[in-house]
């Protein structure tokens, strides 16, 4: 019986495929990468909530400070999700008899129901969190806003959205950038909720390099100097 023998071509095909598969092996492995990164997953993100709070009616609009609701953000790691009183204090309904409290607004509101019924039955309203970091991750509000950090520098303008939405990476990388070079995201602690301040529109417009300047002043005076070690987020 003759012996079968491959043709010559063979010998080129084997090596082309064995090729075929390790470049479609890295590209599928780039493309998960990409896809799976913070910047790429987290951004954007603007999930829809049970109640539609506007950010952009309270704290655009009607300059509500940011910690009228999130009023832990001075003194603890966490900024608290306010409970229901606190929307109770403008959006009650009305009590057993009937009467709503004079200074009530939008007493009747159908978007406003689940706030009536958790006042009325002591069960929190199921809000969706925007941002979340992961669980290996520590970050601490009060150390940053009591510092002079504001809310627009992780939340971005929160003031103009009607739905808060993630508007940065929120990444490891991203947060070391700011450690590393933290002057041009320092203000005066009095300004940290002024989302608005340092533009036109916080009436006192100032270029890069003057933040930059009075950011470098200011972490000066308080001794700030953010730590880049790994144990300050990975405790």
């Amino acid at each position: 019986m003759d012996r079968f023998l491959f043709p010559r071509w063979v010998n080129k095909f084997v090596p082309l495929m064995f090729g075929v598969v390790l470049v479609g092996a890295a590209y599928g492995g780039s493309v998960l990468f990409v896809t799976t990164s913070p910047e790429i997953l987290n951004r954007g993100y603007r999930p829809e909530q049970p109640v539609p709070f506007s950010h952009k009616l309270h704290a655009g609009r009607l300059k509500m400070d940011c910690r009228y609701c999130h009023n832990t953000v001075e003194k603890a790691s966490h900024a608290a999700v306010p409970p229901t009183e606190t929307c109770g204090n403008c959006h009650s309904g009305a009590d057993s008899s009937g009467a709503t409290k004079y200074a009530a607004v939008h007493a009747t509101s159908v978007a406003l129901e689940p706030v009536r019924e958790s006042l009325a039955t002591g069960e929190s309203i199921d809000w969706t969190r925007v941002h979340n970091l992961p669980d290996f991750v520590y970050f601490n509000h009060s150390a940053h806003v009591t510092q002079g950090v504001s809310c627009v520098e992780c939340h971005g303008r929160v003031d103009k959205m009607d739905v808060v939405q993630v508007v940065e990476p929120i990444s490891m990388s991203w947060c070391l950038e700011c450690h590393r070079d933290p002057d041009t995201h320092i203000r005066p602690a009095d300004e940290v909720t002024n989302l608005a301040w340092g533009t036109e529109a916080g009436g006192n417009a100032m270029s890069d390099e003057e933040k930059r300047l009075l950011g470098k002043q200011l972490r000066e005076e308080l001794n700030i100097n953010p730590s880049t070690n790994c144990s300050t987020c990975h405790r």
